[in-house]
């Protein structure tokens, strides 16, 4: 973990707590990856809670999230640090990674909207976003970070990720988006109870 990213308060039992304080947001998050997909979620940004909920449901991970940002400046700094720590909760929470899965793939379909997300938990941070929204705004959340929020969680997590989709309505095509990452992280952080160590021909990670 990185300094720049957060603080590990606690970690083990694949769940941590991680924190990030600067002069710009305050974020705490707490992750339990055996959960059951309870969510308590609080950014200050509506849509934003309501797709991070989506994640939290269809990955069974149990996640609480509270932020505190300068929203009266824009949403960036708070969207972005929360799926930075985020990530960096995941990160923690998955330790030397050994014994899980490592790959997850999910497409998920939303009325006329279908997303797909391909994730490696296995420590090389990339992300390539392909989500073709048409507006501005989804509620009070831009929608161009989204992509944002996918690099962030990425870059603290130590993931790749490959997210694409297609729909005409925005909130279809984002809210799918957030279920496929869901469901795709389930898969890819499972414990393989046939897998010894880590899921790489090298030995190790990253």
């Amino acid at each position: 973990m990185t300094p720049q990213i957060g603080t590990v308060l606690e970690s083990g039992n694949r769940s941590a707590t991680v924190t990030r304080s600067t002069r710009e947001t305050d974020v705490t998050v707490k992750l339990r990856l055996d959960g059951t997909g309870e969510a308590k979620i609080d950014t200050g940004v509506g849509f934003y809670d309501h797709l991070l909920s989506s994640l939290t449901h269809h990955s069974l991970f149990d996640v609480e999230i509270q932020a505190k940002g300068d929203l009266v400046v824009d949403e960036h700094h708070t969207v972005e640090d929360v799926a930075l720590v985020l990530g960096a909760a995941l990160a923690a929470a998955l330790g030397d990674r050994s014994g899980v899965a490592r790959f997850g793939d999910a497409a998920v379909p939303m009325d006329e909207s279908v997303a797909q997300a391909v994730a490696d938990v296995g420590g090389r941070p990339y992300s390539v976003i392909k989500l073709p929204f048409r507006g501005k705004r989804a509620g009070k959340m831009p929608l161009d970070l989204i992509e944002h929020v996918f690099e962030s969680f990425a870059r603290g997590g130590g993931v790749t990720l490959h997210i694409r989709g297609k729909g005409r309505n925005d909130h279809h095509l984002a809210e799918a988006a957030f279920k496929a990452l869901g469901r795709a992280l389930r898969a890819a952080c499972e414990v393989d109870p046939r897998r010894s160590g880590v899921a790489s021909t090298k030995g190790t990670l990253g």
